[in-house]
């Protein structure tokens, strides 16, 4: 703003000068008029030159501004400041040059008017002297604004060289950083995934010697029901003692075989083999010791105290309504058994005849007082003396279950398939094919899911002999 001012200062002053020029011209004229021509000529030129003189310095006042605002945009602090002191400098000259110009021209005009000539050539030389003291004054303001610039043009050149070797050297530590933190992890990975094969191994064992002590209990409990004991508390406690030391003897043959697979791991070879056999043996030999355990306080319990009477099952009403229904509409010979099974949450079940076990479950579905309209289960069991199959279903309308069973001969097990009825049996009867031999005629796909085609034998039948040994 400072700079706008100053221009437009100057732009006044030049007009100023210019009307007072234009002034002393037509005084001038008048004198010319009167004879002085010669005298009026030279205030002409003088006019002429002022005139030239002040347009020059309002240029050098516009560019001075431009660079002023370049130097400011580019934080050049300094050079801003000694610019401004060169153009108040330059700005005193002129004005020093205007006055001595118009006191000049006052003189000349005196001595015109006076007739005296050769003072005014004197004038002009000095006039002359002054300017070019000007330009030279100029053009070394502007030689020390270069330098200054340079000097600093360098100096940022150098800071930004610096701030990019910091950069780089920032960039190198991160990534040695980031490097070094992977391969940390991957070491920590390595060390705990060692560590959890480990855990993996002993908890497996911890947890199916803790199911194993579960079974011996619910067992125990099964038999106390049925033996009806009451009142003997001494073997209760004592029972409970055996159930106890089971468990810790359970938990201290998991942690021995965890130990012996560690070191069999360690060691490799044969010797891991022969702990396995060792442990299986030990392990055959504790359940079947807990077996007859068992056995023995069950007839204990039932020397001991009288049977209480069994109370009814809730669920007795459901399987009374299932056996009327079927036998008044199918007849009472499609029924081999029905009976409450106390052992599945006292589900009703149904024993149907081979021959009559397509029609039952055919009722069981589409019968409008049954509606068991959806296949939950379906597997197969080896009894020895005979084969069973036992499917569990659920009716969602009447919010109800029922087991359908079927006996089979065991050396030629054959039935109908139910897959037409529900579509949920179809890979349960291949799965029962397939481990158990039992073949379900009218299904649409029956093959084997689990062993390959060529598989001899099926494992989960009593009398199953691996044709591998290795196996």
């Amino acid at each position: 703003m400072s700079g706008e001012k100053d221009l437009e200062q100057l732009k006044k002053e030049a007009v100023a000068k210019a009307k007072a020029a234009a002034a002393a011209k037509r005084k001038a004229k008048e004198l010319a008029e009167s004879g002085s021509a010669k005298n009026t000529v030279d205030d002409a030129d003088d006019l002429a030159r002022q005139k030239a003189e002040a347009v020059a310095k309002a240029k050098a006042a516009a560019a001075a501004k431009r660079k002023e605002k370049e130097l400011a945009e580019s934080g050049s602090a300094k050079s801003t400041a000694d610019d401004a002191d060169d153009l108040a400098r330059q700005k005193a000259e002129a004005v020093a040059k205007a006055k001595a110009a118009a006191a000049a021209k006052r003189k000349e005009k005196e001595l015109a008017e006076s007739g005296s000539a050769e003072p005014a050539a004197s004038d002009e030389d000095d006039l002359a002297k002054k300017k070019a003291a000007a330009v030279a004054k100029a053009k070394a303001a502007a030689a020390a604004k270069r330098k200054v610039m340079e000097q600093a043009g360098e100096s940022t050149e150098a800071g930004d060289d610096d701030l990019a070797k910091k950069k780089a050297a920032a960039v190198a530590k991160a990534k040695a950083a980031a490097a070094a933190k992977r391969k940390a992890m991957e070491q920590a990975g390595e060390s705990a995934e060692a560590a959890e094969a480990g855990d993996d191994d002993l908890e497996k064992k911890k947890a199916a010697a803790v199911a194993k002590a579960k079974a011996a209990a619910a067992a125990k409990r099964k038999a106390m029901e049925q033996a009806g004991e009451s009142g003997s508390a001494e073997p209760a406690a004592s029972d409970d003692d055996d159930l106890a030391k089971k468990k810790a003897a359970a938990i201290a043959k998991a942690k021995a075989a965890a130990a012996a697979k560690k070191k069999a791991a360690e060691g490799a070879g044969d010797g891991g083999d022969d702990a396995k056999a060792k442990a299986i043996a030990a392990a055959k030999a504790k359940a079947a010791a807990a077996a007859a355990a068992k056995a023995k306080a069950g007839g204990k319990a039932a020397a001991s105290a009288p049977a209480e009477p069994e109370q009814p099952s809730p669920n007795q009403k459901y399987l009374d309504k299932y056996v009327k229904i079927i036998t008044e509409h199918l007849g009472p010979d499609v029924l081999e058994d029905s009976y409450i099974n106390k052992l599945s949450k006292d589900v009703p079940t149904l024993v149907a005849k081979p021959e009559s076990y397509k029609k039952v479950a055919q009722y069981l579905k589409y019968n409008e007082s049954l509606g068991f309209d959806y296949l939950s289960e379906l597997h197969g069991t080896d009894f020895q003396t005979h084969m069973e199959v036992y499917v569990h279903l659920y009716s969602y309308k009447n919010r109800q279950s029922v087991a359908l069973k079927v006996k089979l001969d065991r050396d030629a097990p054959v039935i109908d398939s139910v897959q037409p009825l529900w579509a949920g049996a179809d890979w349960p009867e291949c799965e029962t094919y397939d481990l158990l031999g039992i073949k379900f005629t009218g299904h649409p796909n029956l093959r084997r899911i689990m062993l390959g085609e060529d598989w001899i034998g099926h494992p989960l039948r009593k009398d199953y002999e691996p044709y591998d040994v290795e196996v």
